[in-house]
């Protein structure tokens, strides 16, 4: 090999040493982009059980979907997570769920039925309790986590309260 072909190679070989530490430490910052923005919504005091929200991160844009109660929910938390440091754009697809007095009530009464049951005690002691409970003109969804497919299934049977139209069971199982 000519010095002209030996200075190309090396070229070569130190342009494909920064891609790949770059490629990595792109997937690395989304996913500590990630644990910040859960980390934020976890601790923004409207956030609760009667909202749901999804984050993705691509590239540094975060990108927010999912239910709040309250329209202000929507601009707070998006206001908060474009500040956290890292974030090059916010996609803020968050929906709000209609302002309904009943649905209000609803929502309280399939809490209490669900969190006042001696199963889910352990859940209900927790900071952030796991089930979340989304209605929507009397149409109730769980989503969030459990224990156990029992926990679950139970879950369910409780949320089933005079005035709701149909139950959704959308809970993941911690194990199987």
């Amino acid at each position: 090999m000519t010095k002209t072909q030996l200075r190309i190679a090396a070229g070569c070989l130190w342009l494909m040493a920064l891609i790949a530490p770059a490629s990595a430490r792109s997937e690395s910052t989304d996913a500590l982009l990630v644990a910040r923005v859960v980390q934020t919504i976890q601790h923004d005091s409207q956030f609760g059980m009667f909202d749901d929200v999804s984050i993705s991160v691509e590239d540094r844009v975060v990108t927010l979907t999912g239910l709040v109660t309250r329209p202000n929910k929507k601009d707070d938390i998006g206001a908060r997570v474009s500040q956290i440091d890292g974030v090059r754009r916010l996609v803020n697809d968050l929906e709000v769920l209609p302002l309904s007095p009943s649905d209000d009530d609803l929502r309280i009464r399939v809490a209490r039925a669900i969190y006042n049951h001696p199963a889910f005690w352990q859940y209900a002691s927790m900071a952030q309790p796991p089930i979340h409970i989304l209605v929507s003109h009397g149409h109730v969804t769980l989503t969030g986590r459990v224990g156990t497919p029992l926990d679950r299934g139970l879950a369910n049977a409780l949320a089933q309260v005079r005035g709701a139209f149909d139950v959704t069971n959308d809970l993941k199982v911690d194990q199987p």
